[in-house]
């Protein structure tokens, strides 16, 4: 019998109004804080709450607000240097997966030095424990409030670091709905689709097992009932609350059991022409399975089981069932107005001058080695070319 391990935060707090228990989980690692976050935070409130409920408990907190995009290396020195120059001891990250990306990647780097980038491919071990991080989501999404990975631009080399160690798993989580009802549509359907792949993903990966399972098959359920509510009406705090808790459920089993060949291929598109992860991986999803559905009929067939009567289900044979989980997934990408890379304003000369470089990222990222069916260097630049002119309504 196999053994299997699931990595978690130590603690969980999540449900409405559970922002408030920052005060309590901060308190006990320290008394100076590195509070890591952007300005849009920062304008909706957030950031200023946040403080307030800090402050409240005598801890002084000091502010890095420059997250403000997909998280590069020099996000992680800049802010860095605030928590040396102040002797933090504990940090705070409130915000969307780039927030919580770049404080993972500061808490790690504090202890044990060295550049962010040396992480990657486990080249360098984090020995020494990392400074204690508490994340905040505030979109329903990335589920990096719950993961051992960070992704981090290395801002040289165009290249998204994704690099996955033990120590870069928070200490605490804290998933509030509430925060989550101030994102727009877009950022709205961007980030639940992240959800998904994660979900999916998962699920379908060679090294799923029994429990990570469980939770990719709850994350996928909830998502597809709740996320085009929470896109047609974002004020619909059930929908926003089960939509956080899936993405909560997808971090813990894409962390524990692998994203695959949509991750790996997003990654340089993210890298190359700064398109938004939760964007460039809902471009790739519907392709992505099709591509794999020979190799992933019994899993692709269990989600249809979700969502289909059972009646309807029962009629329909494996292969069937694949097919209605592709069709659900272009159903909603549709619903959701996802872009293609061309309408997304990618020119097609110099897509396919990247083409050659993506693939090769994508195969040394190591993701898609965990897909039921391996592409070559040649079927993903293949792919690529089909994602950019997709048409998710066929």
């Amino acid at each position: 019998m196999s053994i299997h391990k699931i990595e978690m935060p130590t603690e969980v707090y999540y449900g409405p109004e559970s922002l408030q228990s920052v005060k309590e989980a901060t308190k006990k690692f320290g008394s100076k804080v590195l509070l890591i976050s952007d300005n849009i935070i920062k304008k909706v409130g957030y950031v200023d709450t946040v403080v307030h409920y800090l402050e409240e408990e005598g801890l002084q907190v000091y502010s890095y607000l420059g997250a403000n995009s997909e998280p590069t290396d020099t996000y992680v020195d800049e802010a860095l240097s605030i928590l040396k120059k102040n002797d933090c001891d504990v940090i705070v990250t409130i915000g969307g997966g780039s927030c919580i990306d770049t404080a993972k990647a500061v808490a790690v780097v504090a202890t044990n030095g060295g550049y962010i980038g040396d992480y990657m491919g486990g080249k360098t071990i984090a020995h020494k424990d990392p400074i204690p991080l508490i994340t905040i989501p505030t979109t329903a999404g990335t589920g990096s409030e719950v993961t051992n990975v960070t992704v981090i631009t290395n801002t040289k080399k165009d290249i998204k670091m994704m690099i996955k160690q033990h120590a870069f798993l928070p200490k605490v989580a804290i998933v509030d709905p509430h925060l989550t009802m101030t994102a727009p549509d877009k950022v709205t359907a961007a980030t639940g689709m992240d959800a998904l792949c994660h979900a999916i993903e998962s699920y379908i990966s060679k090294i799923a097992h029994p429990m990570t399972r469980t939770f990719s098959l709850e994350a996928i359920k909830l998502i597809l009932n709740n996320i085009q509510t929470t896109f047609d009406n974002g004020d619909n705090v059930e929908a926003r609350t089960n939509m956080s808790l899936a993405a909560m459920e997808a971090g813990v089993a894409f962390s524990n059991a692998s994203v695959t060949l949509v991750h790996g291929m997003s990654r340089p598109i993210g890298a190359v022409f700064h398109i938004p992860h939760g964007v460039s991986n809902s471009m790739l999803l519907p392709a992505v399975l099709e591509f794999s559905k020979d190799a992933a009929l019994t899993e692709l067939a269990d989600i249809a089981k979700l969502f289909l009567p059972e009646e309807t289900a029962n009629s329909k044979s494996q292969e069937e069932l694949a097919e209605e989980t592709i069709k659900k997934v272009k159903e909603l990408s549709n619903h959701l107005q996802i872009p293609n890379l061309k309408s997304w304003g990618v020119a097609e000369e110099e897509f396919e001058k990247a083409l050659d470089k993506m693939a090769t990222d994508a195969l040394n990222s190591g993701s898609p080695s965990y897909n039921p069916r391996v592409p070559t260097h040649e079927e993903i630049k293949d792919l690529y070319r089909k994602c950019y002119n997709y048409d998710f309504t066929k």
